[in-house]
């Protein structure tokens, strides 16, 4: 309450009734589990959606052993001091291994092994 509602009474003020007021609070209190079921209800939905839409946009990149692939040149020389003209990708290489869904070992098409690992979103199918 405001201290202007003491001396001019508004209609909040002239409604109240204390026992509606206690009943209309524990009718509330017993709305809440209900009302948390609904919220996570639509929590549910929402991230659905987001997922849904997110994954018609992924780009799968299916590779195998054996298959060649280009890597990106800017991840491999890190220090910059490619020019703006020099090639964005590097390769051919060859998939080694697969480590994980998404993470491969490359070798040379001499046979040397690259010493680290290379995401897919780095490589490119090269097609010949």
């Amino acid at each position: 309450m405001i201290p202007v509602e003491i001396v001019v009474h508004s209609p909040r003020v002239v409604d109240y009734n204390q026992a509606e007021n206690e009943e209309g609070l524990r009718a509330g209190l017993d709305l809440v589990e209900e009302l948390r079921d609904k919220a996570s209800i639509r929590v549910a939905t929402y991230q659905q959606r987001v997922s849904r839409y997110y994954n018609k946009r992924v780009n799968p990149r299916p590779l195998r052993e054996g298959d060649l692939v280009l890597k990106n040149a800017t991840i491999s020389d890190p220090s910059s001091s490619r020019g703006k003209l020099s090639p964005n990708w590097e390769g051919p290489y060859k998939v080694k291994k697969i480590l994980r869904p998404g993470t491969f070992k490359l070798k040379t098409l001499g046979g040397r092994e690259i010493s680290r690992a290379w995401n897919s979103k780095y490589l490119r199918k090269y097609d010949q």
